[in-house]
């Protein structure tokens, strides 16, 4: 494939995650996870180790988007946001460093995930056409996500692929055709539209 891929995953999604690393040739993934927290209030640090120790020579970081991806997962014990680890992870993937440039980011929806994301169709009362509603928000997933995929300002009554960053795409099309959705996603590092990407601040 000649694209290394990073996945980033809770651990409900086990089952899809080793599926989906079975698609792939071991040179083109990396099988690691961030389970700790970096200890720094510097935020350029805490990326920086995340994309050595963790994404080092990544290009496309592949997102799971299950039942517990969203904003909304709440907090731990500690305080902490649930979904803290993911969190970092694609905040480390948009990250432009000096040793390395952000990665592409494609969302993979998990069967589970359909009836809650593609909601269907509906009429525009601005151009008067039918658009595609996909719930890509904090009940979804990571803002991130969605920050990179519904990408503000915004002129139109709709968006399209020119006008996101993050690449999504149901399960059972993605299995189809990983090297596909995965080159989608790479290629985006290089379109003008990484010019508009938002990540909150790095704390």
């Amino acid at each position: 494939m000649g694209h290394k891929c990073f996945v980033s995953f809770k651990k409900e999604d086990i089952y899809y995650k080793e599926k989906l690393v079975a698609l792939f040739s071991k040179e083109d993934i990396i099988d690691k996870t961030l389970d700790k927290v970096i200890d720094s209030e510097n935020g350029d640090y805490i990326m920086q180790v995340i994309r050595n120790e963790y994404l080092k020579d990544s290009t496309v970081t592949i997102c799971l988007i299950g039942t517990h991806s969203s904003e909304n997962e709440g907090y731990d014990y500690l305080g902490r946001k649930k979904n803290y680890f993911i969190i970092r992870e694609l905040q480390a993937s948009l990250y432009n460093g000096k040793n390395n440039t952000r990665n592409g980011v494609l969302g993979v929806v998990t069967p589970e995930m359909y009836g809650k994301i593609y909601k269907g169709s509906y009429k525009c009362s601005l151009c008067g056409g039918n658009h595609n509603y996909v719930k890509i928000d904090d009940d979804t997933v990571i803002r991130e996500f969605s920050q990179n995929y519904y990408i503000e300002p915004h002129d139109g009554c709709c968006w399209n692929e020119n006008q996101r960053y993050c690449v999504l795409v149901k399960w059972d099309d993605f299995v189809k055709n990983p090297e596909k959705y995965v080159n989608d996603a790479y290629d985006k590092r290089i379109d003008i539209i990484a010019n508009k990407i938002k990540v909150r601040a790095k704390r």
